[in-house]
């Protein structure tokens, strides 16, 4: 589930004298922990490329058990658990969806705890319960193409009361809408870099009726209605792999790569206009790349980061020193 910013973190901002946007290059480093999973040894483990949180204060987590992001991609369906549902604390409490996925790629938790992952291989949306009992899926098995109700590679997934927008992605540069039976409704976008076009839109969120868009390649997140008219474009320094609504109009975006494709984690909180309130950089220890984010209820934020194959923890309130 998709939380707004919590009173208390935007009380934090507040305090933590967040005014002036640095360069990214001259970001300070956040205190980020990397060690907060708790993996049992012998878990077949790997890259990290989504995470959300549920009503109840989980976090769910989307990891590819030692399958890696090649083309041409494998058929067979990764053996081992992907999804995993920590505490808060990083205990592990679960874990499911063996045989179920080739080549997942983005999870969302809806109002009623269901769970949705994209699967750019199988090329559709799948719908699991809490539980992980799969309950639908929406798309042609195999079949990239850009018909009504197919996909192209799907990359994430939003809802707004009786419909599921996705992010449809790497191949179809589009929005489109289903209502929650997986009927099509409509589409918008479509590959470009005009006002209304897309370029690998790779996350989607929605919020008080507005649609964040992460349009990676073209470095801006655009808003739009949830009919598909376009509200607002903002320009991006870096590559936007997440957006995420705060409150009050704020949103928050990771940038996995720079505009010279150097991988990183740059963290922004905008304001509702469009300018920058502050900017952080969550990297880890080692290579890391910002690939997903979730916000729990309590203000922490989770980073999925599928080149050091971990969630990355931290507080967005907090004080920072420039490197």
């Amino acid at each position: 589930m998709k939380h707004a910013l919590t009173g208390y973190l935007a009380a934090a901002l507040v305090l933590s004298g967040c005014s002036s946007a640095p360069a990214p290059e001259d970001a300070p480093r956040a205190e980020v922990n990397g060690d907060w999973a708790q993996v049992p040894d012998g878990t077949a483990w790997g890259e990290v490329s989504a995470v959300d949180t549920d009503s109840h204060g989980h976090i769910f987590v989307l990891q590819r058990a030692g399958r890696v992001w090649e083309e041409p991609f494998p058929s067979d369906p990764i053996a081992e658990p992907v999804v995993f549902m920590f505490a808060r604390d990083g205990k592990l409490l679960a874990s499911w969806g063996a045989g179920e996925t080739v080549m997942p790629h983005g999870l969302s938790v809806d109002e009623a705890d269901k769970v949705w992952i994209t699967d750019v291989q199988r090329e559709q949306v799948l719908r699991f319960s809490h539980d992980g009992e799969r309950e639908m899926a929406i798309g042609k098995r195999g079949g990239s193409d850009d018909l009504p109700g197919h996909f192209g590679r799907p990359a994430d997934i939003a809802f707004s009361g009786d419909k599921v927008f996705v992010a449809d992605g790497y191949a179809n540069s589009r929005i489109a809408v289903f209502d929650r039976q997986g009927n099509f409704v409509r589409q918008w976008g479509r590959e470009g870099s005009g006002a209304e076009g897309l370029a690998i839109p790779h996350s989607v969120a929605v919020n008080n009726g507005k649609v964040y868009v992460a349009d990676r390649e073209n470095a801006r997140i655009k808003i739009f209605g949830e009919d598909g008219e376009l509200i607002d474009t903002f320009d991006t320094p870096g590559h936007p792999y997440a957006v995420k609504p705060l409150r009050n109009g704020y949103f928050l975006s990771v940038e996995g790569r720079d505009r010279a494709d150097r991988a990183g984690a740059i963290i922004r909180v905008w304001r509702p206009g469009g300018t920058i309130e502050r900017v952080l950089d969550a990297r880890g220890e080692g290579p890391t790349k910002g690939h997903d984010l979730a916000i729990g209820a309590d203000g922490t934020i989770y980073l999925a980061d599928p080149e050091g194959s971990r969630v990355l923890t931290f507080e967005l309130a907090q004080n920072t020193e420039d490197e």
